[in-house]
């Protein structure tokens, strides 16, 4: 492959890859937990039929067309050429010096809505009122202060499925198992009471040191744990990635009476001219192409970055949608960001494929040798 035909190709592939970008984030103020902020089930539509009559319409027949037509030569074009860009490398190389912050990064946005949900008296989901408040407190609060991280998350998730097998609706709450379950394997982090308290308690002579058992106890666990913390960022990318599949698929594809009157309740035509059923059915599919990609692992950082835009621009569609319950989805989406697809991705599958040719490449490698 010549160089000039090489440069065509990324270049196509970049006009391409940007195309669906605008295309994601154009539908995005119709997306988040549409039962949150819908009134009522809305009028009940078969979701089969629902989509034939929208895709009937020729205007929209294009679109939709045009823009799997984009996003399939642009994911192909990206597999195909994956060009060296310098920028993407001093990026991942910088994200790279974050690692040691995403403990806190995701013990903030796990506790925050936590401590939040404890003093509007729900429990985990807005979907679920009056449930037990000083439980949800305790445990956020002690995931902000960082103390005893690893044994609260898990107390919090085990209550989350607890709660999950009474109350079906906290699925819409399902972010927390796979940010739970990351703060499991990856601990406190630092700044955390657990480092502050691990600090004095390992150094020689500390009155602390000679009376808590605690830090001997945590550091056989962190040992035990050890070997698995590598797949937290599996771990996270494929939790968020499910979350945007379910959202998609069961809250607006198979509901699309209540995500129409979301639309219109809105006014998100408006937004952008295009009649409600598009609004819907671009909305369903958009965002469960997000999730197939971070399932996946591919693109995985510009998929992360095109879903932390989609939660802003939410915000300003959506006055009223409670920012509170949303945090966790913007801290997993960053964490993805800072930390890569990590193993079981096909962008660790390009890297290594790349690797063997001798060639530097676009898809999530390891900054440093290990």
């Amino acid at each position: 492959m010549t160089s000039g035909t090489r440069s065509s190709l990324l270049s196509g592939a970049l006009t391409v890859c940007g195309a669906l970008c605008v295309a994601i984030v154009a539908s995005g103020t119709a997306r988040a937990h549409v039962k949150y902020v819908a009134e009522g089930d809305g009028t009940p539509t078969d979701p089969v039929e629902f989509a034939v009559q929208v895709l009937s319409e020729p205007v929209n027949a294009v679109l939709f067309g045009g823009t799997a037509l984009v996003g399939a030569v642009g994911l192909l074009g990206y597999v195909w050429v994956r060009p060296t860009i310098p920028d993407l490398d001093v990026l991942r190389e910088t994200l790279a010096e974050y690692g040691d912050l995403v403990p806190w990064m995701l013990r903030l946005s796990m506790g925050l809505p936590m401590v939040g949900a404890g003093f509007a008296g729900y429990y985990f989901s807005p979907a679920v009122d009056g449930q037990p408040r000083l439980l949800l407190l305790g445990l956020g609060f002690l995931l902000l202060f960082g103390l005893a991280t690893r044994a609260v998350a898990a107390v919090a998730l085990v209550a989350y499925l607890v709660g999950l097998a009474r109350w079906p609706e906290l699925l819409l709450a399902m972010e927390y198992v796979p940010g739970l379950l990351a703060i499991v394997l990856l601990g406190g982090g630092r700044p955390s009471a657990d480092h502050m308290l691990g600090a004095v308690a390992s150094a020689p002579g500390t009155y602390y040191g000679r009376v808590d058992p605690v830090h001997r106890i945590a550091e056989r666990f962190r040992t035990l744990i050890d070997p698995y913390t590598r797949y937290a960022p599996t771990v996270i990318r494929i939790g968020l990635g499910v979350v945007f599949v379910y959202l998609g698929l069961v809250e607006k594809l198979l509901q699309p009476g209540r995500t129409l009157g979301v639309v219109a309740k809105y006014d998100l035509t408006a937004v952008i001219p295009v009649d409600p059923g598009a609004w819907v059915l671009g909305a369903g599919l958009a965002e469960i192409a997000l999730g197939v990609l971070l399932i996946a692992g591919l693109l995985t950082r510009g998929v992360a970055a095109a879903a932390f835009v989609v939660f802003t621009l939410t915000l300003f569609g959506i006055p009223d949608d409670p920012i509170l319950a949303h945090v966790t989805m913007f801290g997993l989406a960053s964490a993805v960001f800072t930390m890569g697809s990590g193993p079981l991705a096909l962008d660790r599958v390009l890297a290594d494929a790349d690797s063997e040719a001798g060639r530097p490449s676009l898809g999530e490698r390891e900054v440093a040798d290990d």
